[in-house]
């Protein structure tokens, strides 16, 4: 089992990185969470991983953090919750906000991530409310992006938004209308406000 990864960051994109360990490069799928807290391409980073064996592929699934890697491992525990939507909800939503929306049964606001429909959000109140009752939501501790916006920010935004399972055309529109109100956004941060305009 691989839990834990420390090397050098080969390629970042924001749904994937390729992490150099010892001269083996490791592709990592990780959520928009983990895109903007992981430092530059050519510097150390760490992954907290979950590794998932399939019959046609062996998948690494990476966050900054245990407590992330944890909820994503509840996630995944959903019927019918695999781990690319387990990354979508992450990219969607704090982990904070998730994590009250199931307390407070709030499908309302789960269904308008990408991937989650009606059923799936019930599925989602009804087997983790109790798994994750005593779980703190305050404050998020994710790190201040530093990568200034600019028409190469505006495409990455895009394509992290259709990564997600976003039309283009409603990745353009989210993005565009974030730049604005506020042109001078870092890259990360303006993935992220893209998605709460979509997703609120």
């Amino acid at each position: 089992m691989i839990t834990r990864l420390k090397g050098t960051l080969l390629e970042k994109q924001p749904t994937e990185v390729v992490l150099d360990v010892n001269g083996i490069g490791y592709q990592v799928f990780v959520p928009l969470s983990a895109f903007a807290a992981l430092p530059d391409v050519g510097q150390v980073a760490v992954l907290y991983t979950h590794f998932v064996v399939r019959e046609d592929a062996h998948h690494l699934y990476g966050f900054t953090d245990r407590d992330e890697r944890r909820l994503f491992q509840e996630l995944i525990k959903v019927n019918g919750v695999g781990p690319r939507l387990g990354l979508n909800i992450l990219s969607g939503m704090e982990m904070p906000q998730f994590v009250q929306s199931i307390h407070d049964g709030d499908t309302t606001a789960l269904v308008r991530l990408p991937g989650v429909g009606k059923k799936t959000a019930e599925r989602l109140v009804v087997e983790m409310r109790d798994r994750l009752k005593d779980w703190d939501v305050t404050g998020t501790g994710r790190h201040a992006p530093v990568t200034q916006a600019g028409p190469p920010a505006k495409q990455e935004a895009e394509s992290a938004l259709q990564a997600l399972g976003y039309k283009p055309a409603q990745a353009e529109q989210a993005v565009k209308a974030v730049l604005k109100a506020q042109p001078d956004l870092p890259t990360e941060e303006l993935i992220r406000q893209a998605l709460k305009r979509m997703v609120g």
